[in-house]
């Protein structure tokens, strides 16, 4: 299993430098059946890894640059008459794919996101009569641009929990660009190679479910949780008048999952601390809630998350 994990992020890392963070949080959320919110500026190689990802695994993939314009048929499909035969068909959209970038999500209006998120929840798409279910394993890396906000429609609260993890993609440092720069000046990037199979995805997604997670490991996932949502009960009154919803119990499973797809990465059997503090601010930061109050005063989820950590004993 290491092996393989191994190869597929070489592969990977031929086309991106630095991002480790990206890299990790694809292969957890792909393990994990999961889906991943990215956040970025333009040009930071958000749709260039998620299509390495898919090349050094042999899977399909398409993209869709969410517009105003869009509609959640664009995304799923439609019906359609053929005259020819004088019958209706199905024309299947993008969705039926196994790794599907959505650029720019928060630029297409409410009813196209929730036609998107729906597909991700149940794994299947209606069209007119037909329930089709979708091919596995299915990931979804929505983007989002931090830079400019008018035209867009913000995702609400309860569709940002249908991510499993968010990734705040950041700039290169001067040796990474360095690098970057010399490796397309000179030769371009290598071509990505198909390392790994969809039944080595899947059996990883088996293993996965044979990690070890230690009771008292689990009660400090649950207190971490916990946590952001009663922080009076856990001695962070600090906190408590900038919090207006902790995380929800999805974070609790998202958690627990994520933190066992780390271990599995790691070569391990078993989840300690250190793999849940790898993930915590990826499952959390989209999900709690903080208030006009914490805005005014410059607090981020992150403060929160940290404080959170800090103050919760170690098993």
């Amino acid at each position: 299993m290491d092996k393989i994990v191994n190869n597929i992020k070489n592969e990977v890392k031929k086309v991106i430098v630095g991002h480790e963070n990206l890299i990790d949080s694809m292969l957890i959320a792909l393990i994990c059946e999961g889906h991943i919110l990215v956040e970025g500026v333009p040009g930071l190689a958000k749709t260039t890894a998620i299509k390495a990802l898919a090349n050094a695994l042999g899977l399909d993939f398409k993209r869709v640059q969410f517009t105003p314009d869009l509609l959640p048929s664009d995304i799923t499909g439609t019906e359609i008459y053929d005259q020819k035969n004088g019958e209706f068909k199905i024309k299947k959209g993008p969705i039926f794919t196994n790794l599907l970038l959505a650029d720019e999500i928060n630029r297409a209006p409410a009813k196209v996101q929730s036609a998107l998120l729906e597909v991700m929840q149940e794994k299947q798409v209606t069209i007119a009569e037909e329930s089709i279910k979708l091919d596995r394993p299915f990931l979804v890396m929505a983007t989002q641009n931090p830079v400019e906000q008018e035209g867009t429609y913000p995702l609400p609260e309860a569709q940002l929990d249908r991510f499993m993890l968010k990734v705040e993609v950041g700039y290169n440092t001067l040796e990474e660009e360095f690098e970057i720069v010399n490796r397309v000046a000179k030769n371009g990037f290598e071509k990505i190679s198909q390392v790994a199979t969809k039944e080595d995805i899947q059996n990883m997604q088996k293993e996965v479910k044979k990690i070890h997670v230690d009771d008292a490991v689990q009660k400090y996932m649950l207190k971490l949780i916990f946590a952001s949502r009663f922080p009076k009960e856990y001695s962070l009154d600090e906190i408590a008048e900038f919090i207006e919803f902790g995380a929800s119990p999805r974070a609790s499973i998202d958690l627990f999952n994520a933190s066992r797809a780390v271990a599995l990465l790691r070569g391990k059997d078993y989840v300690s601390p250190v793999d849940i503090a790898e993930v915590l601010e990826n499952v959390l930061q989209h999900r709690i809630i903080l208030n006009y109050k914490a805005e005014a005063e410059g607090v981020t989820t992150k403060t929160i998350i940290e404080k959170i950590s800090k103050a919760i004993r170690l098993p």
